[in-house]
């Protein structure tokens, strides 16, 4: 089986890319750099340039399935322009590449797409199956309501679809634990706002895996890129001190003291979504790490 990756080379993509290995999935994978192009047998590069509407067509010459991983970093200062680059780099993509298959007449039957829990409301209390309606009036609810939009357009090319819908993705040297940690490591950390706020977070490597699964399976509608059991801000926090051996002392941090420092950016760290993974469950997917303890014991320790 030969799938091709977008967004191959960042952080979550390069342990998709692990995985499909290990599973002995060959990789074909989109780079816009020249210099990234690999030509081995299981992990070959094509070059493309989505600001320029430019893609090597044979990219997706023996590829049943497209793992689609795109998209602009969101941990960036919003900026106005920069907000606009989170958008098109994931609603232009997924049309350069419908363009190019209905062009050149590739069948492709799948498509596994990441998408972001960003789109539920947010909330201290609900608890979000995947089904809810209501669609956040954040930007980053408008960002995903887009994405998953552009997404459905492989539909009208006969493929399957399936959307990942990511919460707080736990990595060792990329994404957000590093940065969470950092005061801490400094014995300046503290949860933020009343760390009431529910974070719905996955291991890289149980995410990588749910990819995986999805390719594999066949799956098909929205699911839930996250963990069994959701933590509290607090509990983060205080799990990532004592996993790092390192006092609290602080009190919360503010929510007006963070939104100086990041500006719009900084309802990441206050929003509050507290999401099921039941349905991938029910599919027969099995977690590595189900609570958060392991996870970052695995990832800090």
């Amino acid at each position: 089986m030969t799938v091709l990756i977008t967004g191959a080379t960042g952080l979550i993509g390069q342990e998709i890319v692990k995985k499909c290995h290990t599973e002995g999935i060959n990789v074909h994978y989109l780079t816009t750099s020249k210099s990234k192009l690999s030509t081995a047998d299981n992990y070959k590069g094509f070059y493309w340039n989505p600001n320029k509407n430019e893609i090597d067509h044979t990219c997706f010459e023996g590829v049943t399935a497209i793992i689609n991983m795109v998209g602009a970093s969101i941990s960036k200062r919003w900026t106005e322009d920069y907000k606009k680059q989170i958008l098109e780099s994931r609603t232009k993509t997924a049309q350069l590449l419908q363009d190019t298959i209905k062009t050149h007449s590739y069948k492709i039957d799948h498509v596994v797409s990441a998408s972001a829990i960003g789109i539920y409301p947010t909330s201290l209390v609900n608890y979000y199956e995947e089904t809810t309606i209501e669609i956040s009036d954040s930007f980053l609810g408008k960002v995903v309501k887009e994405w998953e939009a552009a997404v459905d357009g492989f539909k009208a090319l006969g493929c399957k679809v399936a959307k990942i819908r990511i919460g707080l993705v736990l990595a060792k040297d990329g994404g957000a634990l590093p940065e969470i940690v950092k005061p801490i490591k400094f014995g300046a950390g503290a949860a933020f706002g009343s760390g009431k706020q529910w974070q719905s977070w996955i291991h890289v490597k149980d995410l990588a895996s749910l990819f995986v699964f999805a390719v594999q399976q066949n799956l098909e509608g929205i699911y839930n890129g996250v963990a069994p059991n959701a933590v509290t801000n607090k509990e983060l926090t205080k799990l990532a001190a004592k996993v790092l051996h390192r006092p609290l002392i602080l009190p919360n941090i503010p929510k007006f003291a963070m939104k100086l420092v990041l500006g719009e950016m900084h309802i990441l760290l206050f929003e509050s979504q507290r999401v099921s993974s039941q349905k991938v469950e029910n599919e027969g997917f099995n977690f590595q790490y189900v609570n958060l303890k392991p996870a970052l014991e695995d990832l800090l320790g």
